[in-house]
């Protein structure tokens, strides 16, 4: 009953949030125009045009041309899409029953006006969203193959790789990690449990991706407690496209590579007749084991396959749509070669084995909404259900299985704009039902529950002010099967100015108070687990997380100029942290889950500067520092500061950028963990890209640790035996056409 009670008032809150927005503006007007191709002057058809801050969206038809009827008076950015192309955007101040023309010529240049969803729920460029935002389209992902998140996004600014192995790869965001950094694939979680150990991976195959979008820094309002760190979000093709489009329309995408033996391929394709829209896709990739300066780093390796497919109804008021993803997944934890033993007296229980990961996810969506409905743009309903298996196998016999079945909800309504005012607001809830049985059964089967409500709103000003602020009430319960149950009820507020201070450049300024509940592994794990290399102890009487932080944003982008410079402080209660007993056990060190206040500093900065119009310097830095503020000890896996130089030499669709990345020594460790040394590794990437009316070409080529540098990874469990790969190169080719 407090659970309904809780539930009721919530709602009752959220809902009430949107009262004050409850008349409407029948006094609209229209924004049209047409789409061209700069290079020879000819309509684009299928370019994807969003008008921000409201989230609509259409195509440009064979004529290049779009439209957006039933327009309300205001100020709107007006955005036009197509990966491979400039993305470009126009601000548009409409007054009632005015119309007005925006019309665009997209070509191939270095600077984009990216565009993200997963920041505000609705598209927004990039450079108006208060939080800081990277973004990686499906002309750059392929150069990036790999089968693991953290692989593809460990050179982006404040982005880092934890792994025990190229297979097990996962993001950490301004040194935040597991259950603090939220994976979704297309706004909903992915229902894995890459988070609770470093040997686990997220499945997600990026050739079939539109995007990757990131959000540094806190995302719970929206996104919930596990967002405290931040949030990447993996976006398929279907899931942009959100209306039908007449025609067909797809992609190719072909990857390979030397070192690690790369192949992998990639198709799909959307049909649309009428108001129905199918689409599917498969593909995957597969590398062996990984070469180093020092030699082959055995069961390296990794594949993964993946395919999907659905259908959509899109129409005047109403749509829905449902899809089906299967994905199946085989890596490698590299151990350290025998040889390094010889001589040497294990300890007792200690073995050296070669464990693979079988992973298998079935993944079930459905998409429902109304469209114009009262004081309301669209009211949206997901409805997600995910089943997850993997077992961790030895030597051809399964050790230990994992089961994670979760259904999760997300019911959003998205407010109109109405003179200076927009917003959103919605619940959201997830049931899991977590088990374990084998070698490493440490934590009970568990059942996890969880409800949230939350707004979002904004005022923007015709002066360039922009204020953003909102909150969640969330509550999360465990019940595991003979140990103590526990529910966390906790708040989440922030509130966010963003000014424009010149043409093109902008200042933004974010205060965040956010709550995280401890995690079920943090409460429940008792025994041995290899994947994060210690004996773990949980504490089921751990309190809940509380972070206020601080984030600081100063940007620039013109057609020759592009800056972004962060900062942040975050100040948390009650941080879980592994604290080291100095006992071993199982042939592991213990470790309890405590708890201690902590701080998180830091500052990410990326300049992209036009000498010629053919020639960009490219530079970039980023830097954390993490302590316990007790008795300031620096916190474990924290990345050290790191450091990008390079160019980018170009002709027409011809792109040569070498770069060199280099990293500090990281010296200031927790407890046992070790050091590890500087480094510096230079890439040579180069790519060719045709575009032309209805098709974009994109060839690239990466010569990536072109100097063979011998390197080690600072967050990487194995990084005493498993220094990162050595030389190679991969190719790429994608085509897309629409």
């Amino acid at each position: 009953m407090k659970i309904v009670y809780l539930q009721g008032i919530a709602c009752l809150l959220v809902l009430s949030c949107g009262s004050a927005w409850a008349q409407t503006n029948n006094n609209t007007g229209t924004i049209a125009g047409t789409v061209y191709l700069e290079r020879t002057g000819e309509p684009l058809h299928g370019v994807r045009v969003v008008l921000s801050p409201v989230g609509r969206s259409v195509e440009s038809g064979e004529d290049g041309k779009y439209e957006f009827q039933n327009v309300p008076a205001g100020a709107f950015d007006v955005i036009a899409i197509n990966p491979g192309l400039t993305d470009e955007h126009q601000r548009i101040q409409l007054a009632a029953g005015e119309s007005q023309t925006a019309d665009f010529r997209l070509r191939i240049a270095a600077i984009r006006d990216n565009v993200t969803v997963t920041a505000t729920g609705r598209e927004e460029v990039v450079t108006n969203a208060l939080q800081s935002v990277a973004v990686l389209d499906l002309t750059q992902l392929p150069i990036r193959s790999s089968a693991s998140l953290g692989e593809v996004l460990q050179d982006e600014a404040g982005i880092s790789k934890r792994s025990s192995g190229p297979g097990s790869g996962r993001p950490v965001i301004r040194g935040f990690d597991g259950d603090r950094v939220l994976v979704m694939q297309d706004g909903m979680r992915t229902g894995t449990l890459a988070s609770q150990s470093s040997d686990h991976g997220e499945p997600i195959d990026v050739n079939q991706l539109e995007r990757i979008e990131v959000v540094r820094g806190p995302s719970t309002l929206l996104y919930g407690s596990n967002a405290i760190g931040g949030v990447v979000n993996a976006i398929s093709r279907h899931d942009v496209h959100q209306h039908a489009s007449p025609g067909v329309r797809g992609f190719i995408t072909g990857t390979g590579g030397s070192n690690n033996g790369l192949g992998g391929s990639s198709a799909g394709f959307e049909l649309g007749v009428g108001n129905w829209q199918f689409w599917a896709s498969g593909g995957g990739q597969r590398t062996g084991n990984y070469q180093t300066p020092t030699g082959e780093i055995r069961n390296s390796q990794a594949r993964i396959a993946q395919t999907q497919g659905g259908l959509g109804y899109y129409g005047n008021k109403f749509f829905a749509n449902f899809n089906y993803t299967f994905t199946d997944s085989l890596y490698g934890v590299p151990a350290e070669a025998e040889e390094e033993h010889e001589g040497e007296e294990e300890e007792e229980g200690h073995h050296h084995e070669a464990p693979e990961l079988l992973l298998r996810r079935h993944n079930y969506r459905g998409t429902f909404g109304m469209k114009d409905v009262g004081f309301l743009e669209t009211i949206t309903a997901k409805v997600n259900y995910t089943n997850y298996k993997h077992d961790e196998i030895v030597e051809g016999a399964t050790e230990t299985e994992f089961f994670n079945k979760q259904l999760t909800y997300r019911i959003q309504f998205d407010q109109k704009k109405k003179d200076r005012s927009s917003g959103s607001f919605g619940v959201w809830g997830t049931h899991r039902d977590y088990k374990i049985f084998g070698a490493e059964s440490i934590a009970p089967p568990t059942m996890q529950n969880s409800f949230a409500a939350f707004t979002v709103q904004n005022l923007d000003f015709e002066s360039g002010t922009r204020l953003q602020f909102g909150g969640r009430v969330e509550r999360n319960a465990y019940d595991p099967l003979g140990l103590i149950k526990r529910s966390f009820i906790g708040f989440s507020g922030s509130a966010g100015i963003s000014q424009r201070l010149w043409k093109g450049g902008a200042l933004a300024f974010n205060y965040t108070h956010s709550y995280r509940a401890p995690a079920l592994e943090e409460l429940y794990n008792n025994g041995p687990h290899p994947g994060n290399a210690t004996f773990e102890i949980g504490n089921p009487n751990l309190k809940r997380e509380r972070n206020d932080g601080i984030d600081v944003s100063l940007r620039h982008q013109t057609a020759r100029l592009r800056g972004e410079f962060n900062a942040f402080y975050y100040n948390l209660k009650d941080f879980v942290y592994f604290s080291p007993t100095g006992d071993f056990d199982d042939g592991l060190p213990v470790a309890n889950y405590a708890q201690g206040d902590s701080r998180f500093r830091g500052l990410e900065g990326k300049l992209d500067v036009a000498l010629r119009n053919y020639f960009w310097i490219n530079l970039g830095l980023d830097a954390v520092n993490a302590r316990l503020t007790a008795t300031d000890t620096p916190l474990p896996r924290i990345p050290p500061v790191r450091g990008r130089l390079g160019f980018d030499a170009r002709f027409k669709g011809l792109s040569f950028k070498p770069e060199v990345i280099l990293a500090q020594s990281q010296t200031g460790v927790f407890g046992t963990e070790t050091p590890t040394a500087g480094y510096a590794v230079m890439n040579l990437q180069g790519s060719y890209t045709l575009a032309q009316q209805h098709r974009v070409h994109v060839f690239s080529v990466n010569v990536f640790n072109a100097g063979d540098a011998l390197y080690r990874n600072h967050l990487s469990l194995l990084k005493s035996f498993a220094p990162e790969i050595g030389r190679g190169v991969r190719f790429a080719y994608n085509v897309q056409f629409f």
